[in-house]
């Protein structure tokens, strides 16, 4: 069916349905428009939600992603990431593929139809143009036949009448004669328009109509299949996508599948493992037992009569105690698995001399009191640098990370020492690219680097390896070679070094100090003096040697045997006693104990 032939007489109607086809598409474009903004949107507002859940870098956050519910949650954002750049190819698509085309197809679209409307008009005027000639033609026709029958009864009037002279009714007779000469003309002249009229009205109802109508069919043929591939994109553009956004949700699947309870909850161990055994059952402590006591009833005046009004601090004096405090115990060893190596001896401190109770006594009366410096009460702000403070299981981690680094980063000083050297025989051979000598400084920089990167390594290694069991404990050379990193603070060290913090955390006065002072013994000290030794419970075998240089620790050799005088009560460390005048604390890991059935291993406090 062809518009020419069956909508001749439509040429507005046909206008305005076309004029509505390109509304219809634009619409369409806009409506496309906004997809595209609203993926772009959607692109956006995902990947600033996946930013917004991303683990922070050097913070707690990121340390938890070692957890594989963690690491698939990672994946998932990471995904999401990809799934908002399918979207974003989906609004990059649609815009070139969709709109932009389609914008450009209505403005040729308007221009075709602009020509064609603009044809069709033109024809239609010419049409009109013929037909008012036409109607010209007519009516002056019409006017001049009837002007020709009044001129024909006029004359034959005047030849009637027999009163009108002859020249009267020739005159009317050569009038009547033009007249119908005019007639005869204006027919001819009509008859002429009438057939070109028919013409021209014959091709543009059957030529010029038909073939613009049909120009202007095709053309919204063509618009209505156009916005049809459009929408065929629309879909495909939709679809491309389809197997990526599906790749993305099967990797968030995945990755939900590799999540391993087990191995978080190994992870959980590995991240908290003090490496400390658990705490021994609690001794009963028998109260009903009396207090012994060997002091004589003339012990005081003893003590006056032979002259020894003083008692100079200073010398060996029996272990004693304060006796309302019980005695100092060094920090918590290491669990009994750990080797003798991996256990820090801590920093070094003089031994200690027993102090007689009359000179704890008096000292605490007279001394007066001491306000430690800074950095002595600030106990536990400075972290050591070889993790000291940490349990065995967590310092390993922590040194082991710190090797890590250092050797990460001599790798790097090295490949920098590389590339200098050989850009430096590049020079040494073609001297006009540069002068060799000018990066003499800077080789040697970097190899005074990797030196100072060496020897931090070393020094971390070797803690590792006291850590791990590898090497013996650490030697008095290793102890001055991590004292000289302190060292880079001499005024702290020095203000502090006359401070000493037993291992407990309380502190006591300088050993100089209480080396000088001297007091009298009185009645109350004397009471106290001859205070009977905890009596011994068993004995034990030194497994391995330690060096007890902590207050309150005392030092044994590999194979000795010595008395146990209190047992270890789930702090890891063992009361021991080489004489009457040698006792304190060891590992209980380094012990082998030999308990006395019989023996009352409860301890009673004054």
């Amino acid at each position: 069916m062809s518009w020419g032939t069956e909508l001749w007489d439509q040429f507005d109607n046909l206008e305005k349905h076309t004029q509505w086809g390109i509304d219809i598409l634009e619409k369409y474009i806009k409506f496309v428009k906004e997809r595209t903004e609203i993926e772009l949107s959607y692109a956006k507002q995902l990947r600033n939600l996946a930013k917004k859940y991303q683990p922070k870098k050097n913070s707690k956050e990121e340390e938890e992603y070692r957890y594989t519910a963690c690491k698939a949650f990672l994946s998932t954002l990471n995904e999401m990431n990809d799934y908002a750049g399918q979207h974003e190819v989906i609004s990059e698509n649609m815009t070139s593929n969709i709109t932009v085309e389609l914008a450009r197809y209505v403005q040729e679209l308007k221009q075709e139809r602009k020509s064609y409307f603009h044809d069709g008009r033109k024809a239609q005027q010419h049409i009109e143009i013929c037909w008012k000639q036409l109607e010209s033609s007519k009516r002056r026709f019409e006017r001049d036949c009837k002007e020709a029958d009044r001129a024909q009864q006029y004359f034959e009037k005047m030849d009637a009448d027999i009163n009108v002279t002859k020249a009267d009714v020739e005159k009317a007779r050569q009038q009547a004669q033009a007249r119908h000469q005019m007639a005869e003309d204006s027919k001819a002249d009509y008859s002429s328009i009438l057939q070109k009229f028919n013409h021209e009205q014959h091709e543009y109802y059957h030529t010029h109509i038909p073939n613009i109508f049909q120009k202007i069919q095709e053309m919204e043929e063509r618009r209505i299949v156009r916005i049809g591939e459009s929408m065929k994109t629309y879909a495909e553009v939709d679809r491309q996508v389809i197997p990526i956004i599906g790749k993305c949700l099967d990797e968030i699947v995945k990755a939900a599948e590799s999540i391993d309870q087990k191995n978080d909850s190994q992870l959980v161990i590995e991240a908290y493992k003090s490496g400390f055994e658990p705490p021994g059952d609690v001794e009963f402590e028998d109260y009903t037992q009396p207090m012994k006591r060997t002091v004589s009833d003339n012990s005081l005046s003893n003590s006056r009569g032979e002259g020894k009004p003083e008692l100079k601090f200073g010398g060996k004096s029996k272990g004693k105690l304060w006796p309302f405090i019980k005695k100092n115990k060094p920090p918590p060893p290491p669990p009994a698995s750990a080797s003798p190596s991996a256990v820090p001896n801590g920093p070094q401190s003089p031994k200690q001399p027993k102090e007689p109770l009359s000179h704890r006594f008096n000292e605490f009366m007279t001394s007066k009191p001491k306000i430690h410096c800074f950095r002595s009460l600030k106990r536990g702000g400075a972290t050591p640098e070889d993790f000291s403070n940490l349990p065995p299981e967590q310092r390993r981690k922590k040194l082991q990370q710190k090797v890590d680094e250092l050797n990460k980063e001599i790798q790097k000083e090295m490949d920098q020492r590389d590339a200098i050297t050989k850009m430096k025989d590049v020079y040494l051979k073609n001297p006009q690219m540069g002068d060799p000598a000018s990066l003499d400084h800077k080789l040697t920089e970097v190899s005074q680097n990797i030196e100072k990167l060496r020897l931090e390594a070393q020094k971390f290694e070797a803690w590792l390896a006291e850590v791990e069991g590898r090497l013996p404990a650490r030697s008095e050379q290793a102890r001055r070679q991590s004292g000289m990193f302190d060292a880079q603070n001499p005024a702290t060290v020095n203000n502090c070094a006359q401070d000493r913090e037993s291992p407990d955390g309380s502190y006591t006065e300088d050993q100089s100090q209480e080396g000088e002072v001297k007091v009298l013994a009185t009645d109350f000290d004397d009471e106290f003096d001859e205070e009977e030794p905890l009596p011994a419970i068993g004995t034990c075998k030194a497994l391995y040697t330690f060096e007890g240089q902590n207050e309150g620790t005392i030092s044994v050799v590999e194979g000795e045997t010595l008395y146990v005088i209190e047992e270890d009560k789930g702090d890891g460390w063992t009361r021991i006693r080489r004489n009457e005048d040698e006792e304190g604390y060891v590992p209980t890991s380094y012990v082998e104990v030999y308990l006395d059935k019989n023996a009352k291993g409860a301890k009673t406090y004054i």
